[in-house]
């Protein structure tokens, strides 16, 4: 790595830009889908997929993603995610087809699975375990909580004013830049190993499981829970994901070496990352179609409603690290999910007859306080106290854990909102009195989750680890210290 720390925080800002593209990939076509679905002729329940391919691809590969930037060199993987996703931009922007922009989408997902996982790893060995540390992650945490409700913002403004297929394009650019200037901010690193070998029939059987899964539950609201198609996917998930743990168990070299979850915050953060991201990443699907169902906005004025959730993710996630170093992540994390549930509970009492003033601004600053706090300090429990070899390992351990858990609760929820949509319309109720009892339910159910998150991170997080890496960041920020 480059000795001058000016350097360092260069590379850090190009890094967070990489994650923000990663995110944006999510978030940004939500508002543009409905002008998708009518340029492609989309069904409802084929809709979905253009962003569940993103997510899914992402999720499965990030732990193959991660184990290849230890072991051939984080900036080389680093670098080959971003020509991927470059290439895959272009190439849906371009899609003519329904199966061509599903298919353009997966392969943006597995170049983006290579990118956060290295990154994420280039900063946790550019910045050492501490309060330098948790204030480059507290950065990493705003840009990448934050990017979530920009993609919203700019995707409505590039679907407004140009067409959905700039929401697709806009990557091309920003990759092809961070491409060319990445070898001069970045020196190449690498786990100290002799083998260099791929599990590549994990990365496939786990990708596999989670993609019938997600795919199972998506289609349950149609097919029915108690359907021979629905218990058959389900089924199937249950035997890829089995597959995957006896692989891993009689791999010399697995793609998650399971010693690696002795490490009990380290698993612990893990879960809290899986329930954070099924109780919030879906906020922002529900949130754009009550605007935009519901309350009748356009593109553009769904995606400016954001704004400011957008500021408030950055500026708490911005000190997230500082209160991480002073408090320990264990009662930051807790607060964090706490709020979280509570700003969910409060969208559960959206109306009908909404505003934004009335129904949304409230619950989204709450929502954006919690996600500020707890994506940052997932995140930091996560990596801390992990050997330098295994930072990939375990980079891409949490963004899975965050990505799954998105993928999984959007399904989850999606289908619970539903269903008690179609239950509403089946009394003679409105489209939009059916849809808004649909968001609510889905709404409350991701509070629950929320709550439970709470609870994994009250009893799972090790209180000793916490203080801990207190005694530690304090010691690293003190003036004898540096």
């Amino acid at each position: 790595m480059r000795d001058k720390s000016d350097n360092r925080w260069v590379a850090l800002a190009l890094l967070t830009v990489a994650q923000l593209v990663v995110v944006l990939d999510v978030s940004i076509v939500n508002v543009a889908l409905p002008s998708i679905g009518k340029g492609l002729h989309f069904t409802d329940k084929n809709l979905p997929w253009v962003v569940n391919a993103y997510v899914i691809a992402f999720g499965g590969f990030l732990l193959l993603g991660g184990r290849a930037a230890d072991l051939l060199g984080r900036r080389r993987v680093f670098m080959a995610g971003l020509a991927a996703v470059a290439v895959a931009s272009l190439a849906a922007g371009l899609a003519a087809t329904q199966g061509e922009l599903i298919a353009a989408r997966a392969a943006q997902g597995l170049g983006a699975a290579f990118i956060s996982p290295s990154a994420l790893s280039i900063v946790t060995t550019l910045f050492t375990d501490g309060a330098e540390r948790n204030k480059a992650l507290g950065i990493w945490g705003a840009v990448s909580g934050a990017a979530g409700a920009v993609g919203v913002l700019l995707g409505g403004v590039l679907t407004s004013g140009l067409s959905w297929h700039w929401v697709l394009w806009v990557n091309v650019p920003v990759t092809l830049v961070a491409l060319a200037i990445t070898p001069r901010l970045v020196q190449e690193s690498r786990a100290d190993m002799a083998a260099r070998h791929f599990d590549t029939a994990g990365a496939v059987t786990i990708t596999g499981g989670l993609s019938v899964l997600a795919y199972g539950l998506l289609d349950a609201s149609t097919a029915g829970w108690g359907s021979t198609k629905t218990i058959s996917l389900l089924a199937g998930a249950v035997v890829l994901i089995a597959a995957f743990i006896a692989i891993e168990l009689r791999s010399k070299a697995p793609l998650v070496p399971l010693r690696i979850f002795r490490l009990r915050t380290l698993t612990g953060a893990n879960v809290v990352g899986l329930l954070l991201g099924a109780s919030l990443f879906s906020m922002f699907f529900f949130i754009t179609l009550y605007m935009q169902q519901v309350l009748h906005y356009s593109p553009i004025h769904a995606g400016l409603s954001y704004l400011p959730l957008a500021l408030t993710i950055v500026v708490v996630a911005g000190a997230g690290g500082p209160f991480v170093t002073r408090f320990g992540f264990k009662p930051i994390l807790a607060a964090g999910m706490a709020v979280i549930a509570g700003g969910l509970l409060w969208f559960s009492q959206i109306s009908v007859h909404g505003s934004f003033l009335a129904d949304i601004l409230g619950p989204s600053l709450l929502a954006a306080i919690g996600l500020g706090l707890a994506f940052v300090t997932s995140t930091i429990a996560a990596v801390a106290g992990v050997e330098p070899r295994e930072q990939g390992l375990a980079s891409g351990l949490i963004n899975a854990s965050q990505q799954v858990g998105g993928a999984i609760g959007l399904a989850v929820l999606a289908t619970i909102a539903t269903t008690r949509t179609n239950h509403v319309l089946a009394t003679g109720a409105s489209l939009p009195h059916a849809l808004t009892s649909g968001f609510q339910l889905a709404f409350a159910a991701g509070a629950v989750i929320a709550v439970l998150g709470l609870v994994a991170t009250l009893v799972l997080i090790r209180t000793r680890d916490s203080r801990a890496h207190v005694e530690m960041a304090q010691a690293d920020a003190s003036p004898a210290h540096a």
